[in-house]
């Protein structure tokens, strides 16, 4: 058996391949945008000491795209925002203690239809590798090598999180969920939403009686995420796109639902999305939330942003908000900048770094 091993840097974006103590091979890769975890679900990737358990595409010709490790025919080379599976899957293993998951995680080191963003963090978890670079380190080595991905150690970048609801958007998506529904219903929403961002009522307990009572379908979500795109607040657009152009990774972190924000975020720019899952069944009929996303609990977001400051080590994290669960983000961020464009909650004024009511400011404000 060979003596090589690989050892990925998420710093440098480089994955290098020893024979013993002797660099044999390194190519450019990608790891994932949203840094390093080992946690499900977290499009991140792991760090620590892993294994080959499997190589997946002896004789597949380049650019075969794979479905669960199933030859699903050629990429055609068309531009798309998927991440898709290309050419040769090295199938990782974790050895450690935070990492066991890997396998069940479906972390590979694979080809990639993103070539042109490699060097950069840009992948959903996995390492990306060009076409001929996979095919070339596929051959090299066996299942048992091993792999070590080192953890950061570099300044990340800065790291901007906005809530969305009355802050990018001027409506509350549940309470436009419920106007849907019918005055009566409208009026029990709205209330529950608003005892929730006073701080009146925890919101692990607003959660489950607002969508029982709604019962939002798929057709209405789409409705919803259409109206968020159209209430976008004064400013925000031109906010986004200068703060990505001074460095700045915008964050969406919302205790809405995610496939009504998607589509929000998609028009803005923004890539990253913190937002609760919905489910629906075969026939768009509402099929439940997942009730252990954090953004549904007071704490979730101090807790959300904790993980993206360990996944990325940021320079600088900002929050912007408008509501009580935004400003428990505090704790977790170097300045928290209240949000009352929309609505003005004077507890969240009074407890706020900076204040303001004017979307376009917020660039001056974080650049002090």
């Amino acid at each position: 058996m060979s003596d090589y091993r690989i050892e990925v840097s998420v710093d440098d974006q480089q994955l290098h391949l020893f024979e013993g103590d002797e660099p044999v091979r390194s190519y450019q890769i990608s790891t994932a945008a949203r840094g390093v975890g080992s946690n499900e679900g977290s499009y991140r990737t792991p760090t620590g000491s892993f294994v080959i358990s499997e190589k997946i595409g002896d004789d597949a010709p380049p650019q075969t795209i794979f479905k669960g490790r199933k030859d699903h025919g050629q990429w055609d080379g068309c531009e798309c925002d998927h991440d898709l599976v290309l050419t040769r899957i090295l199938w990782l293993d974790g050895l450690d203690e935070h990492n066991r998951n890997t396998k069940e995680r479906y972390i590979y080191i694979h080809g990639t239809n993103h070539e042109s963003k490699l060097g950069t963090p840009s992948s959903c978890g996995c390492v990306r590798m060009a076409a001929n670079d996979i095919i070339d380190l596929y051959h090299l080595v066996e299942p048992g090598t091993p792999v070590t991905i080192h953890p950061p150690i570099k300044p990340g970048g800065k790291l901007i999180f906005f809530d969305c609801d009355s802050t990018l958007s001027s409506i509350e998506g549940i309470d436009e969920l419920g106007r849907a529904r019918g005055p009566e219903i409208f009026a029990k929403v709205e209330a529950l939403t608003n005892a929730a961002m006073n701080g009146e009522i925890p919101i692990k307990e607003v959660f489950p009686k607002r969508m029982e009572i709604i019962h939002p379908d798929r057709a209405l979500c789409d409705e919803i995420a259409e109206l968020y795109v159209k209430t976008i607040t004064p400013g925000t657009e031109e906010l986004i796109a200068r703060l990505k152009e001074d460095g700045w990774t915008p964050v969406i972190l919302s205790g809405g639902f995610a496939p009504l924000i998607m589509p929000l975020a998609k028009h803005l720019g923004i890539d990253h999305v913190e937002a609760v899952p919905l489910s629906f069944d075969d026939k768009g009929n509402y099929a439940g939330f997942d009730s252990n996303y954090p953004t549904t609990r007071n704490g979730g977001k101090p807790e959300i942003i904790r993980e993206w400051k360990e996944a990325l080590l940021p320079t600088r994290t900002i929050m912007v908000g408008d509501g009580i669960s935004d400003l428990e983000s505090r704790s977790e961020t170097d300045f928290f900048i209240g949000y009352g464009g929309v609505v003005a909650r004077d507890a969240v004024k009074q407890s706020s770094d900076s204040w303001t009511e004017d979307m376009s400011r917020i660039f001056e404000l974080v650049t002090l």
